[in-house]
């Protein structure tokens, strides 16, 4: 496994982090826990979580899990807030009362005195952003957080976050934003990127692998039993199965072919080498497709398949 420094930060995480969206929901506590053995024996060390993750139950899982295999101490342990549930819809509420809720409540279910990573899940237009930050300065100075960063924030949102903090006197410091990317979706790489590398925030990609399409298994229909034959996943999967991205999909299945190894290491490489990146969060519904992701970590492309991925996958490329 590949280490590396988060942004300018001393924090180091695994390459690969292992993504928790289906704790509670499609794995319970004895598919997670042999996914999470499975993942700390490859040498991974970033565990990312919410506790929106399993409708609500993917926090308490996973706790369980840690508790049960006694490795808190050996994860990177990262959750996040200011995205919760009212009136059974999601909702952004960064208030500072919401997110120190929040902190109390991933606490007591993961079974941990601290976080090594909180991250605001979304942007709240609604709560003054400097009340937000000194929830998260509480959260640090108290000791039950070691470092903040975000997620799914704009270009705009991201230097606007890291410039408010730095006018704090409490020098805390945002370390990183966690964003959708991979070669089917690089729209990340207009204003994102550039922010992230002008303020020094290392990137936590989710979704590196478009939720199971870079793996080529949507190629000739929907498998039974895959995330787009599930009506409760689906509906999320028609942005990455659009007919512009059949030629990347290609592209990948055409370079595993040649290096004769599996998609899914062509699709993780690429990402791997892409500015301000981390690591990369793989989920999975078997313990045997997060083992094809891991097995990634060896597989280096050669300068002439990176660029024709670039090429193919292009968001310039596709308006031509």
């Amino acid at each position: 496994m590949r280490y590396g420094r988060v942004g300018h930060s001393g924090l180091e995480v695994s390459g690969l982090g292992l993504g928790t969206m289906m704790f509670g929901v499609q794995l319970d506590d004895l598919a997670a826990e042999e996914q999470l053995t499975s993942f700390l024996d490859a040498g991974g060390t970033l565990v990312d979580t919410a506790p929106v993750y399993g409708d609500g139950a993917g926090e308490q899982v996973l706790g369980a899990v840690l508790g049960k295999l006694g490795v808190r101490d050996d994860v990177v342990l990262a959750s996040k807030c200011a995205v919760g549930v009212r009136r059974g819809e999601l909702a952004a509420d960064a208030s500072r009362r919401a997110v120190l809720r929040q902190l109390d409540e991933s606490l007591r279910a993961l079974g941990t005195d601290h976080l090594d990573l909180w991250q605001l899940h979304g942007w709240d237009a609604t709560t003054p952003f400097d009340e937000t930050l000194s929830a998260l300065e509480h959260a640090v100075s108290s000791g039950r957080v070691r470092y903040v960063g975000f997620s799914n924030f704009s270009g705009w949102q991201t230097a606007l976050a890291q410039t408010a903090v730095e006018a704090r006197p409490a020098g805390l410091s945002f370390i990183s934003t966690q964003m959708q990317y991979s070669l089917l979706d690089r729209t990340i790489e207009d204003e994102v990127v550039p922010a992230a590398q002008h303020v020094g925030l290392g990137l936590i990609a989710w979704s590196p692998l478009a939720r199971g399409v870079l793996t080529g298994k949507y190629r000739l229909g929907t498998p039974a039993g895959s995330r787009a034959a599930n009506p409760a996943w689906g509906v999320h999967m028609d942005h990455y199965l659009g007919p512009e991205s059949t030629a990347i999909v290609d592209a990948v299945v055409r370079a595993a072919e040649g290096l004769d190894v599996a998609p899914t290491h062509v699709a993780l490489a690429w990402l791997r080498g892409r500015p301000t990146v981390a690591s990369q969060l793989v989920g999975a519904r078997t313990t045997e497709q997060l083992a094809v992701s891991l097995a990634s970590e060896d597989v280096e492309l050669p300068p002439e398949i990176i660029q024709a991925l670039d090429d193919v996958s292009s968001p310039d490329g596709w308006e031509d």
